[in-house]
């Protein structure tokens, strides 16, 4: 079996489990999330943008981060590129993949985000992330400047793999994750 189709069965495995999990559980990963972006924030003097995603698929909703610090929403282009824009009041259009990101001012360097919050499908206790299998932020994050921005994963508990995910040569692990149970960073 190769690596893809591995992957493809560890994506069908976790999608069936996050379909299952309740509101309140999602409620309690975005609590986490509050309170480890609340304590960065108490650390780190000269915060520029906290990279989010807009949710979907069941993916736990943390917008509510917008009334706190700016925030930056990505923005998926052709050939797997993945660019990250101010989140502001101006409209969202869709990109490449249909999802709703910002598209009217110019692209936020690495030196402007001060961390990244991630959706996963999935995530082992070495960092290994599983995402839809798009490549756009490993891709991200083989540039070492890109590197070196925290990368945090988010998600329910029942998600997180007990055994190591498939990893592929161009998987870069995360910093940590955060769900309802704990904040592993």
């Amino acid at each position: 079996m190769t690596i893809s189709e591995k992957k493809e069965l560890e994506r069908n495995m976790f999608r069936k489990l996050r379909d299952k999990i309740l509101l309140n559980q999602m409620e309690n990963v975005e609590k986490n999330v509050k309170i480890y972006v609340d304590s960065f924030l108490k650390k780190n003097k000269n915060i520029g943008y906290i990279a989010i995603y807009w949710p979907l698929k069941n993916e736990v909703d943390i917008r509510s981060l917008k009334k706190k610090i700016p925030l930056a929403l990505p923005r998926c282009k052709d050939k797997k590129e993945l660019l990250f824009y101010p989140w502001n009041d101006n409209s969202l259009t869709k990109d490449c993949e249909g999802i709703p990101s910002p598209n009217n001012y110019s692209p936020l360097s690495y030196l402007q985000i001060s961390m990244i919050l991630v959706p996963c499908l999935s995530v082992d206790k070495n960092l290994t992330r599983l995402g839809y299998g798009g490549g756009y932020f490993d891709k991200l994050r083989r540039d070492n400047n890109w590197r070196k921005v925290p990368c945090i994963g988010v998600l329910t508990s029942n998600c997180v793999s007990t055994i190591p995910l498939t990893r592929a040569e161009w998987d870069i692990p995360l910093s940590g994750f955060i769900t309802e149970k704990e904040i592993f960073v």
